[in-house]
């Protein structure tokens, strides 16, 4: 066994697209954990989606064993995902390490993801080691980027290691660095924690694996935890008899006990992952621990979107997808639901648009079904004039305006990196957006970052794609929820024939509500098909119309017969079919196609 001074825990913490992984790969081939032979780009990526698109979208622990100075060390290394979405994974692994790899491209700079985990790390109180990566390319801006790195992060420019991830070089540096700068294993948090008193560990992760059950990942912070004993979760109070103790190396590999300091998984005949809670603190099932850790809170889902498949049959099929998908992803959220236009389906929730992208794919492939996703909308609360607050994830939960004392809904901060030229356009696509201004500081004299309170709703549809146009491509964005807040909204209802359709009804602002209304009756009226009879269609807030459309009826000549003769006779007949249509469009019924449905919500 290694001793607890020669163990590191610690994790890589960067931008989407910095070079994680590349580095991640070459940790592994640089402690031997892995043969040249059996080296490819992305080893620690499991995941077909991930390597398709070139991103972490789960994290992935490895244990490497690396000798430095005739001394072995143990260092425990998580790869984490750069995407604003997946943030949770980066704050689960920072409460199982004692130091983080600050990674920065040395072309790209100090990037908006850069700064908010370069703050997650500093409050979770880990060291920092600051790199500099890809310095191989030939337009790479080292000076600046360092200068960058000063300015936004206050790290020491000298302190920062160069390196290329790609090629190997300067990565021995590296670790001699983590071994110098990260400090070994301590106590938790309490003042009066003892590494050898009785067990306490943090459950970080977990995974459903069919022959062994929930695979659950810990970090041991005091005690040890050995093959055969009993342990227990504090939060639900289940004791479990452990079956199998291990570590990633990078596969996984079983050995008899973890002791304190150590990351590793175990596996106790857990058959359901909810039972596992993450941030839970499991102890002896004997000689229990006197409290908790600290742990980790549950993400909550912040965009919802209805999930329907395109044939009603395969109603049974989805549910079994999103109950397969859902064991292996404790963020994401789904229960039936069942709309006027598109049948049964699921109510599903995510973190965000590519999470929600990501999920989409995901049950594409693995169960083949074809898939309908409307319009993403966020949660909001509603007090009532009895002093109730409702939590409201669809239109259809608001209540009558009536009963409505306070309509909230969620806010963010949101930070942009981006070209000092783009600073006016970006401006003011938030104040269009409702954003209210906060700051503005200049990297260098090229580089900016610009800060805003924006509502969520107004983020997550298209936001992060102007940003992207308006900036060629050089623009990055971040944001954090700040809570919930009073604001003018509105339901606005869809009438198709004097009726209202439930699953057409969205929340706005009252300030776009009437071009939003306008927006949908005008989709609406060139998709329903022309009927017998005259159809309205209505955008309206309560009671009040703020916009109509009218479908004009199908008409038949009646008087192409009448060649020439009596004007009381063609008079006749046309109000003889005036009458007919009248009668009509009082008792008629208007249908309305899957396909309205599909452009409305799609599209919205």
């Amino acid at each position: 066994m290694i001793p607890r001074e020669r163990i590191r825990n610690f994790c890589i913490i960067a931008h989407i697209d910095h070079g994680k992984s590349t580095l991640a790969d070459q940790f592994l081939l640089k402690s031997g954990a892995i043969t040249e032979r059996e080296f490819r780009a992305q080893l620690l990526d499991d995941m077909d989606l991930e390597r398709e698109r070139g991103i972490t979208i789960q994290m992935h622990p490895v244990t490497l064993n690396y000798t430095l100075d005739g001394l072995e060390y143990e260092l425990n290394l998580i790869d984490t995902p750069g995407h604003v979405d997946f943030n949770y994974e980066v704050s689960r692994s920072l409460a199982a390490c004692e130091g983080a790899i600050l990674l920065v491209d040395a072309f790209q700079g100090v990037q908006a993801q850069t700064v908010h985990n370069a703050y997650l790390a500093l409050e979770a109180d880990l060291a920092i080691v600051p790199v500099v990566n890809k310095i191989d390319l030939p337009n790479a801006r080292v000076d600046e980027v360092l200068m960058e790195m000063e300015q936004s992060l206050g790290l020491k420019p000298e302190e920062a290691i160069h390196c290329s991830a790609k090629t190997g070089q300067g990565v021995d540096e590296l670790i001699r660095a983590i071994i110098e700068r990260v400090p070994p294993p301590r106590p938790g948090p309490d003042a009066e924690a003892d590494l050898d008193g009785p067990l306490r560990a943090l459950v970080y992760n977990s995974h459903f694996d069919s022959y062994k059950g929930v695979v659950v990942y810990v970090r041991v912070r005091e005690g040890s935890i050995r093959k055969g004993e009993k342990v227990r979760m504090m939060r639900s109070g289940m004791a479990y008899e452990v079956i199998e103790i291990g570590q990633f190396r990078p596969q996984p590999q079983p050995c008899q006990q973890l002791l304190a300091g150590q990351v590793g998984y175990f596996t106790a005949n857990i058959k359901d992952i909810h039972d596992v809670n993450i941030g839970d603190t499991v102890t002896d099932a004997d000689q229990a621990a006197r409290s908790p850790m600290p742990g980790y809170v549950q993400p909550k889902p912040m965009v919802f979107s209805g999930l329907y498949p395109v044939n009603n049959s395969d109603f049974e099929a989805l549910r079994e997808a999103l109950n397969k998908l859902s064991l292996n992803d404790s963020s994401f959220t789904f229960h039936p639901e069942t709309s006027e236009g598109l049948g049964f389906g699921f109510r599903c929730g995510f973190l965000g648009m590519l999470h929600r992208e990501i999920i989409q794919q995901r049950i594409e492939r693995e169960s083949g079904l074809a898939l309908v996703h409307t319009a993403p909308n966020v949660t909001y609360e509603i007090q009532t004039r009895h002093g109730q607050t409702i939590t409201v994830e669809t239109p259809e939960d608001v209540p009558d305006a009536g009963q409505i004392e306070e309509f909230r809904e969620p806010v963010v901060k949101i930070s942009f990196i981006l070209p000092a030229v783009n600073i006016g356009q970006m401006m003011q696509l938030c104040t269009e957006r409702r954003g209210l201004y906060l700051r503005t500081e200049y990297l260098s004299p090229q580089r900016a970052i610009l800060e805003f309170e924006m509502p969520l709703a107004e983020v997550i549809y298209d936001l992060y794609d102007k940003l992207k146009s308006i900036t060629h491509g050089y623009g990055t964005m971040d944001y954090e929820l700040l809570g919930f807040r009073a604001s003018d909204l509105v339901k606005l209802d869809i009438l198709v024939h004097n009726k209202k359709v439930d699953a057409l009804s969205t929340i706005c602002h009252r300030s776009v509500a009437e071009r939003r209304g306008r927006a949908m009756i005008n989709k609406l009226r060139k998709e329903i098909a022309r009927h017998q009879f005259q159809i309205a269609l209505q955008a309206a807030i309560g009671a009040r119309v703020i916009a109509r459309e009218n479908i004009a009826p199908l008409r038949k000549n009646v008087t192409a017969k009448c060649y020439g003769g009596d004007i009381t006779r063609k008079r006749k007949l046309l109000a003889k079919q005036a009458e007919g249509k009248k009668r009509m469009k009082q008792i008629g019924q208007v249908e309305i196609p899957q396909e309205a449905f599909l452009a409305v919500l799609e599209t919205d």
